[in-house]
């Protein structure tokens, strides 16, 4: 197998699509626990009727189509003009500056007012989710900012199992390095694009690839030993 190979460990989609389909999960959450904020009366079935009802109207689409706009946008105002993020900042700088928010806002009025003109949100309830969207709206912020949280953390946690692969690795110890591969592989599963971590994980990859079908032979070609080099980020 070559050394030079693609990173299996990333997701079978694009990895915008991911991005996107993870905001979506969190922004959907966010707007979940805002109605039932909002609408209290609700029992569990009529609070899904009414989410289905506003899926059907284009809620799902509107977010997604927003998320899309929204990183773009921000992407724009920081400098960020092709590839992944660097680190979890430049993605919390670009959703504040593509405004997420201002996008779900637009969103909501949107297939609420389609759900209306259907019959099949009625006046009363379509009023209350008018009065109580600043709530909705402050639900799903506070939503992505934890989500964000736990990305950061994520991110920590797969760069210090990184680090740990790598120390594994200076020693010769591979029973070390496939339990730090194991976890960077499952850490990376619920991770968005961060590019500096991906670009590790695909050093890390490769190497530790051709490390175990070789039977745990460290010793590299002079070929191999600079194609390695320029795959390490950190050099």
């Amino acid at each position: 197998m070559e050394l030079m190979q693609e990173l299996n460990l990333e997701k079978n989609n694009s990895r915008e699509e991911f991005l996107n389909s993870t905001l979506w999960k969190t922004i959907n959450n966010g707007i979940d626990i805002g109605l039932r904020y909002v609408l209290p009366d609700l029992i569990e079935d009529e609070l899904i009727d009414l989410k289905n009802n506003l899926i059907n109207y284009g809620l799902k689409d509107g977010i997604k189509k927003s998320v899309d706009s929204a990183i773009d946008t921000g992407k724009l105002a920081i400098g960020i003009f092709s590839g992944n993020f660097q680190n979890a900042g430049q993605l919390q700088s670009v959703l504040k500056n593509g405004g997420i928010i201002d996008k779900v806002s637009d969103v909501i009025d949107f297939v609420l007012e389609k759900g209306r003109k259907s019959g099949k949100i009625n006046n009363t309830i379509g009023t209350a989710i008018k009065k109580g969207k600043d709530s909705i709206l402050y639900s799903v912020e506070k939503n992505i900012e934890s989500t964000l949280k736990e990305q950061v953390t994520s991110i920590e946690q797969v760069d210090k199992y990184i680090n740990n692969w790598k120390r594994y690795y200076s020693q010769q110890n591979f029973n070390g390095m496939q339990k730090e591969f194991n976890k960077i592989e499952k850490g990376l599963k619920d991770l968005v694009p961060i590019e500096n971590t991906l670009k590790n994980a695909r050093y890390i990859e490769n190497v530790h690839t051709l490390i175990k079908n070789r039977g745990g032979n460290f010793e590299f070609s002079e070929d191999e030993i600079e194609l390695m080099d320029k795959l390490n980020i950190d050099n």
